[in-house]
């Protein structure tokens, strides 16, 4: 990449028409007021390399495109739509000589669309690049992608006042960068920052009565939206300000006249408060401006993946925004910027604003490039590549929505893309218009789109989105913004109009199921209790405002939500009934029998649901439900229970215990515990649960015939003889052997019963002894050893002793081995 020493305005243009003959590219950075959006143009009109071709010049905002037409064709001495014409979105004023037209970004991406080769375009202008839009990236991607292949004479120029020149260099393939210096006069700055942020609009207003008191020359002042505007200008004209001043709202939604008379020059004697949003921050030259009131804050638009909806959030301008801002009073003559944060808050302000394509809704990039014919974004060339897990979720909408499939963009999504309008409410109006309710979805989509009609804060108003279509047809206009609900009335003709609707009927009533089609993933269900609280079809929770008329309808379609968490707060919506969701959604709406077991009742439940998402639209009794899925459940509670829902008598629990025991020391016997007994029950518990839907049936399950399933014909022969139940004792009795300890099995029996036994007892074909539990008369333990013999001649005469003066009606031998083994208290003729 080339770089320049910074030249004057009047030197950089020479530079850059000579760049402009020998390179394709070139990259113009120019600080504000240097006149570039009006020169560069009309500076590169005459040249011959042009051979008559159109310059097309790029601007963010329909204001500052309109203004910048009207600005050269003044220069020129000319009408609008003579030399230089505007398109812009619902208007478009050029003429059969038109070689200058400034577009707004969506425009440029429709002529890229339509026609790849840009038929009589020589250049290509992207001015004001530095804010990054959505739309400003996906054009400059798809020109790049354009002239690769079809257009390698196309002359492509990037220009703006603060930009990371080099890294968009290298995305022109090393192209020159001139930089020019500006005209700015020097403008002081004053830090008035808020006691609080609640009192932030006072100290607006306090700032700007400081400045029409002290300063001289047109205020413009940055607010952060609508809202703020509106009230700050209220609070003004409650002042009694001077009258030779007035106040003037300028933000995008406004009617033009309102835009035209906000940025026309002040009439002799006269000033002018221009409250703005980021409007005026670029692009635009408001004449008269010498001061600037910077509130420090901007409204950006933010969008969750996790809910799929976008939030507006205000949030502190960077760097180069503030800049800017300061620039604007100092365009004319010396200026003052009133800062209403302080300079520690100033030292970390982030250096430049986020790129609106890492944090956008990428749904509709997603349909221009599959229109465009680019299947993965990979291919273009970007800045900042947009981010593969939200343009992920926008294809996956596309496809919903019916506008893509495997083989790219379908018919119907061909239809969605030459409207311009969002995926969803292009398909919207699409599905609508087949459906004899174009104009109702031409009239929502406007409402969407556009301003709320409704005032007061967000929490206040109503959203039932039926009011705003009364007062849209002037049937009711109570709180009603008027210059926004003629913005709505505007935009409901364009689309209309672009969308070829010819009837103008308007049934209110059908308004749920229309917003539905554009926003199937936000139909709602009404939780059981009080409170107005929701279930989105997605799963997410909403609730409604206290202002609210919907709070009893059952469903409703959310069009707009703040994206709060746990619950978002609906901002529009209108009411739809389950009978419209089973019309107009019925091959969306999931069928499926739902299987439980119910720990109150201890038995399967079946039921038959119809759902759509997370909505359940009916939940009735399955009366003849799959028997594998219920052996299913029922064996699926069995093993959550621990097996413990079993009844596991004695004879069950003595084979699980000789089978662990057997496992333990050789592992081709079956794993009985807990999970060798879940993984193992496709063979020994599911066959015995045909029939058995309750608790009192799984009890009569035989579970010791059911465990011996798990064994090899030759394993059941050697089960007896490797892991006997029994023991036979001198005595006679049959004593259980217990395996509790697989490591090592128990046999608990009275010493007497032992007397002349002289070897240990083994299990697992003698290899294993058997630990002997040798009981007192009361049963309780007096020795315990896996080594008979050696007690005999040992430990025995201890315990001899000790049982003797316990239990002296009791026979003690002296002489163990040889004495007769007894169940009784003594034999007859023995003799303590």
């Amino acid at each position: 990449m080339r770089n320049h020493e910074p030249l004057p305005i009047d030197d950089a243009l020479p530079r850059l028409r000579e760049v402009l003959r020998n390179e394709t590219s070139a990259v113009l950075v120019a600080p504000p007021g240097a006149g570039k959006t009006t020169r560069v143009p009309l500076a590169l009109l005459d040249e011959p390399w042009l051979n008559a071709a159109r310059i097309v010049m790029l601007e963010p905002r329909r204001l500052a495109a309109r203004a910048a037409a009207h600005r050269m064709a003044s220069v020129l001495g000319e009408h609008v739509a003579d030399t230089v014409g505007y398109r812009v979105r619902g208007d478009s004023r050029v003429g059969p000589r038109t070689r200058i037209e400034v577009v707004t970004e969506g425009v440029l991406t429709r002529m890229l669309i339509d026609d790849p080769t840009l038929d009589g375009i020589g250049v290509l202008i992207f001015d004001e690049f530095h804010e990054r839009s959505l739309q400003a990236d996906v054009g400059l991607a798809l020109t790049l992608h354009s002239r690769a292949l079809v257009r390698n004479d196309l002359r492509v120029l990037v220009m703006s006042a603060t930009l990371d020149a080099a890294a968009v260099g290298r995305l022109l393939g090393g192209a020159p960068v001139i930089v020019s210096e500006g005209k700015a006069f020097p403008v002081e700055t004053r830090h008035l920052p808020p006691r609080t942020p609640a009192v932030r609009e006072a100290t607006v207003i306090a700032a700007i009565d400081r400045a029409l008191r002290e300063d001289s020359g047109d205020v413009l002042v940055f607010l952060p939206g609508a809202g703020e505007i509106r009230r700050v200008a209220d609070a003004l004209r409650g002042q009694a300000l001077p009258a030779t001043t007035h106040v003037a709202p300028l933000y995008g939604v406004m009617p033009l006249q309102e835009q035209d008379r906000a940025i026309r020059a002040s009439e002799p004697g006269q000033r002018k408060v221009v409250l703005a949003t980021t409007i005026a921050q670029t692009s635009l030259t408001i004449e008269g401006v010498r001061v600037v009131i910077d509130s420090g804050l901007t409204r950006i638009p933010r969008y969750s993946p996790r809910t799929g909806m976008t939030r507006l959030e205000t949030i502190n301008v960077s760097r180069s925004a503030a800049d800017q801002r300061r620039g604007r009073a100092g365009r004319l003559g010396p200026g003052v910027c009133y800062r209403l944060w302080d300079a520690a808050q100033d030292a970390v302000l982030r250096d430049h604003d986020i790129p609106e394509i890492l944090e956008a809704d990428l749904a509709p990039l997603a349909l221009d490039l599959a229109a465009a014919g680019v299947r993965d974004p990979d291919d273009l060339q970007w800045l900042d590549p947009p981010p593969a897990g939200a343009f992920t979720q926008a294809c996956e909408l596309l496809r919903e929505l019916g506008a893509h499939d495997s083989r790219g963009l379908t018919a119907h999504g061909r239809a969605l893309a030459s409207l311009g309008a969002h995926p969803r409410l292009a398909h919207m109006i699409v599905r609508a218009r087949t459906l004899d309710n174009g104009a109702l979805a031409c009239a929502l989509a406007a409402i969407v789109e556009e301003r709320d009609v409704s005032l007061g804060p967000p929490a206040q108003r109503d959203p039932d989105v039926r009011t705003r279509l009364d007062a849209l047809h002037g049937r009711r206009a109570a709180d009603i913004d008027s210059s926004a609900l003629h913005s709505v009335r505007v935009a409901a003709a364009r689309w209309r109009e672009r969308a070829a609707v010819r009837d103008e009927r308007v049934a209110v009533d059908a308004a749920g199921w229309v917003l539905a089609l554009a926003y199937p993933d936000r139909i709602a269900q009404r939780r059981p209790g009080v409170a107005p609280r929701y279930v989105l079809r997605n799963g997410t929770g909403a609730v409604l405002p206290p202002s609210s008329g919907l709070h009893n309808e059952p469903y409703l379609v959310a069009a707009e939500l703040d994206g709060r968490r746990p619950e978002s707060l609906v901002l529009l919506a209108a009411p739809i009934t389950r009978d419209e969701i089973e019309q107009y959604f019925s091959d969306q709406v999931d069928r499926r029998d739902s299987i439980t077991w119910d720990e109150e009742t201890s038995s399967v439940v079946a039921r038959r649901v119809r759902a759509l998402g997370a909505i359940v639209l009916s939940d009735d009794p399955l009366a003849n439900p799959n028997s594998d899925d219920v052996r299913r459940v029922v064996c699926d509670a069995i093993v959550a229970s621990e097996f413990r829902l079993l009844n596991w008598t004695q004879e069950a629990a003595s084979l699980r215990a000789r089978l662990a025991f057997l496992h333990e020391h050789d592992a081709s016997w079956p794993d009985v515990s807990d999970a060798g007994l879940t993984h193992a029950s496709e063979s020994w518990l599911i066959p015995q649960l045909d029939g058995v839907r309750r608790l009192s049936q799984i009890q009569r399950i035989p579970v010791a015939e059911s465990l011996l399933q798990l064994l090899t014909w030759q394993q059941r022969a050697q089960l007896d003889q490797l892991a006997p139940t029994h023991f036979t004792v001198p005595s006679g009795s049959r004593i259980a052997i217990d395996y509790g300890d697989p490591h090592s099995p128990v046999l608990a029996v009275r010493l007497q019963e032992v007397f002349g036994l002289t070897k240990t007892p083994t299990v697992l074909g003698g290899r294993q002894r058997v630990t002997l539990h040798l009981l007192s008369p009361s049963q309780r333990p007096v020795q315990v050893t896996t080594d008979l013999e050696s007690f005999w001649r040992t430990s025995y005469f201890e315990v001899r002793k000790e049982l003797r003066g316990r239990y002296p009606k009791h026979h003690w031998p002296e002489d163990p081995l040889n004495a007769e083994p007894t169940r009784r208290t003594r034999s007859r003729g023995q003799t303590p």
